[in-house]
């Protein structure tokens, strides 16, 4: 798995290359989000070369169709990242990013692939713990009455009218990918999983945050903070400090004991 951003410069972006990096963190956007989000997290960790998965139909890549099923988007993230890694890489995923993270992990252990060293699960249960919902099928109206209640977009984009229409077509298309979307039973990652959360979010309980475990046969860590379903923002440093010093401990090779949620 090939993790270089020349790659494919349409689905990956490098805000800061750091070529001597012995680890990079491939960062998975929310639903509605795009890689620039990432954009802080690639400055704050220095020892790390942070590469952001930029998904069709937004910024750049406005023009092209979104992808409105998990399993179709998975598979085209995976076959743009490669089958070969040339340095070890950890997956980080927010929302709906951290179902895709999971997705491209479970298509790189079936293919016998390099597996992700770590992967971050943050504002989402576990994959196999479903709610039936249907914001996607919701008006415009409602549609916009999610985003506010959820937070994490800025309240002028929702009051243009012009920039309203991009974000809702995005929006609607990702909600409709990860409100349709049903965990295939396949075995569990072997990867250090820990998972994000905040102790406020609406879409996901600390129960079914903690059922990640039955994800992998590796360690596993839960983090809850102060905060909604984008609890990153005002959490911002303590998140970053997580991160770091995980990274800072991986190791490629090995399983160290399961750590309780």
């Amino acid at each position: 798995m090939s993790l270089s951003p020349g790659d494919d410069d349409r689905w990956i972006r490098c805000f800061d290359p750091r070529s001597d990096s012995g680890l990079r963190l491939v960062c998975f956007p929310h639903a509605g989000g795009s890689a620039s989000s990432y954009y802080a997290l690639s400055k704050a960790l220095p020892a790390t070369e942070v590469l952001a998965v930029q998904y069709p139909g937004r910024q750049d890549r406005r023009l092209e169709p979104c992808v409105e099923n998990i399993p179709e988007l998975a598979d085209r993230i995976y076959d743009a990242l490669g089958r070969r890694a040339r340095a070890p890489y950890a997956f980080f995923g927010h929302s709906m990013g951290a179902v895709l993270a999971f997705e491209v992990a479970q298509r790189l252990r079936a293919d016998g692939a390099t597996p992700p060293v770590h992967l971050f699960a943050s504002s989402r249960r576990a994959p196999a713990r479903r709610r039936e919902e249907a914001v996607y099928l919701r008006s415009d109206a409602g549609m916009v009455a999610e985003l506010r209640r959820l937070g994490g977009t800025d309240e002028r984009f929702l009051a243009d009218e012009e920039l309203l229409a991009g974000i809702l077509q995005v929006a609607r298309a990702d909600y409709r990918a990860i409100e349709t979307y049903h965990w295939t039973p396949a075995p569990p990652l072997t990867c250090p999983v820990t998972v994000l959360m905040g102790d406020s979010d609406p879409h996901t309980t600390r129960d079914e945050a903690a059922a990640w475990a039955d994800h992998t046969t590796g360690p596993f860590d839960l983090h809850v903070f102060p905060g909604g379903h984008f609890y990153l923002d005002p959490a911002a440093a303590p998140v970053t400090d997580l991160l770091a010093t995980t990274l800072a401990g991986t190791v490629p090779a090995g399983r160290p004991e399961r750590s309780s949620p």
